[in-house]
């Protein structure tokens, strides 16, 4: 003897087919009353029988992610008759195509930031050697500018040797007292 739902607990692919609802009814789980919509959408692109027979192809522990990927799949074909999810595909492709030629760009304007700071520090590097040698001066490449100038020999036990004093100028204050503004 076979057991039904009652009337009002039928589930909405029964209502739908205006038929009884078997206690053991492979559409009630994925298909419940509350959500008549849901079938009726489905039931439109794949037909009723379909449905049954693709349920019943996939193991039990499947058979929600299977309904879930036909109510997707039916919703997508409803809203896109021609594409369907594919055309959904399709869109995410382009888009990862836009980011992926959008990344390559950035890539390129980051090396070619990264080749004009090394070029710019090149040329400072340069430069401060020209001056240098321009100008005697030991140069170093930070930016401010240590220059050791020769006060001649000292008093005191140190009379041999010569000491130097140190003098803090910055790029700026070197070209203007060397008249090589860049």
């Amino acid at each position: 003897m076979s057991h039904y739902h009652s009337s009002s607990t039928r589930c909405a692919a029964c209502k739908c087919l205006r038929r009884k609802c078997p206690a053991d009814c492979i559409l009630s789980p994925y298909f419940p009353s509350s959500n008549p919509q849901r079938f009726a959408s489905v039931h439109k692109v794949f037909g009723a029988a379909n449905i049954t027979k693709m349920l019943e192809q996939v193991p039990m522990h499947l058979r929600g992610q299977a309904a879930e990927c036909m109510i997707f799949e039916a919703a997508t074909r409803t809203r896109d008759p021609i594409y369907g999810s594919v055309g959904i595909i399709s869109q995410l492709q382009q888009q990862i195509t836009q980011v992926q030629n959008e990344i390559m760009k950035i890539r390129g304007e980051i090396a070619l930031q990264s080749a004009q700071q090394q070029h710019n520090q090149t040329q400072t590097t340069l430069r401060m050697e020209q001056l240098s040698d321009q100008s005697g001066l030991d140069v170093g490449p930070d930016i401010g500018l240590g220059l050791d100038v020769d006060t001649g020999p000292s008093s005191g036990a140190d009379a041999g040797s010569s000491s130097g004093r140190h003098y803090e100028m910055d790029l700026d204050e070197f070209y203007a007292k060397f008249n090589h503004q860049p």
